[in-house]
């Protein structure tokens, strides 16, 4: 139990030149004597954030093949599971903070009629989360449903500056028709606010970075705080400096902590730019400057910033598309160079199985990542881990 002398508004920001940097929960936020249990702003911080994340083309130990070696889910259910040999193995250290749903089926991305029979890549994603069977169009009189991400963000967004945030790793903004009669929207989001109103999901690191930090009111803005190679937290520093007087030593210390994480993303991003800029080859020439070539780069960047967003409060709802459905990409990080759709179009050969298995578990290894930040990093009694679901999943076999 911390009860507290000062008090600070949960909602202190630090502005200065179009920047606006939301504050952690410290104890200095807790009204004066009261133990942080019993007081309103404990209440609203234990609310349970929400990460929503998507992997397309399915897993191998969907097969009968994978079912019978239990390439995904381990073979017992139950506390004592054992992970070893499974996708899911990278979650070990993370296994008392993991339930694992078997034995479920995605229904609604399934062909109903004829004419949708061989589109399921075209409208799975678009069942993720809505649980909704899309209407077969390639115009824009598309119709879903309305996602958990934005059902969970109507009841606990509103208290938040952000409602909500949707984050991808691919290109997500082609238009018009795909195939199989569907339109692109459906294969550009997991996150629709309605039946008719698919959310846009930001690609872009330093999009997101600008959104947290309200970086410039306009493009213009933005662009000219760059050129001055400042960092967000340079045209705070006397509120900063002002504030650290203000509050304790263990607010200090968890200040400090937070702003060299700001920061640090900061670098990165600045980092990545600096290379795309430079003229080397990309691997992606035609993604925005902000986007890595590296896969794991570009997802551990996008975590980054929700657990600064999640410790801020700034938002507590988040979707992720990780990949794009029918995508070629590869990742040889994995140890197989095979592209991802051509990998998930196995045969039911064993060999090409257990190679598309590889390429589940190098996925699913990005995930600890985000679960070690959110339990390092303290929130009210406990840590954003332990106020925090995350969902991991595909609307695929």
């Amino acid at each position: 139990m911390r009860i507290t002398k000062k008090h600070l508004s949960r909602r202190t920001v630090l502005k200065g030149m179009g920047v606006s940097v939301a504050l952690p929960f410290l104890d200095a936020m807790l009204p004066a004597g009261k133990a942080y249990a019993t007081t309103a702003a404990g209440a609203s911080s234990s609310r349970v954030r929400l990460v929503a994340m998507e992997m397309v083309h399915g897993a191998a130990g969907s097969t009968a093949i994978g079912v019978k070696k239990h390439l995904w889910a381990p073979e017992k259910v139950g506390a004592d599971f054992d992970l070893s040999g499974t996708s899911l193995s990278p979650l070990e250290p993370f296994r008392n903070d993991v339930t694992i749903v078997s034995n479920i089926d995605v229904r609604n991305a399934e062909a109903f009629t004829l004419p949708e029979i061989g589109g399921d890549h075209f409208r799975s994603s678009a069942v993720f989360l809505t649980q909704s069977h899309p209407k077969q169009t390639e115009g824009n009189d598309v119709f879903s449903g309305t996602s958990l991400d934005q059902l969970y963000a109507k009841k606990f967004g509103q208290e938040t500056p952000i409602p909500s945030m949707q984050l991808s790793i691919e290109n997500v903004d082609q238009a018009g028709g795909c195939t199989y009669g569907y339109s692109c929207i459906y294969t550009d989001t997991i996150s629709w606010a309605s039946p008719t109103q698919p959310l846009p999901m930001v690609r872009d690191p330093r999009v997101v970075f600008d959104q947290l930090f309200g970086v410039g009111a306009t493009p213009e803005e933005r662009a000219a705080n760059r050129r001055t190679d400042k960092s967000i937290l340079d045209w705070v520093t006397t509120q900063i400096t002002s504030l650290r007087k203000e509050i304790g030593a263990t607010d200090r210390a968890k200040l400090n902590d937070y702003l060299e994480n700001i920061r640090e993303i900061e670098r990165r991003i600045q980092r990545i730019e600096a290379r795309n800029a430079s003229g080397e080859l990309r691997q992606f020439p035609d993604a925005p400057i902000g986007v890595p070539d590296s896969f794991e780069e570009h997802v551990h960047v996008m975590m980054d910033l929700m657990a600064v967003a999640f410790a801020a409060d700034t938002t507590r709802v988040f979707s992720f598309k990780l990949g794009r459905d029918a995508s070629g990409r590869s990742y040889p990080e994995s140890g197989v160079n095979t592209g991802f759709h051509n990998a998930s179009h196995h045969g039911e050969r064993e060999d090409r199985i257990l190679e598309f298995a590889k390429i589940n578990k190098y996925h699913v290894s990005m995930v600890p990542y985000l679960l070690e930040k959110l339990k390092n990093t303290p929130d009210g009694d406990g840590n954003l881990l332990d106020n925090s679901l995350v969902i991991y999943g595909s609307p695929m076999a």
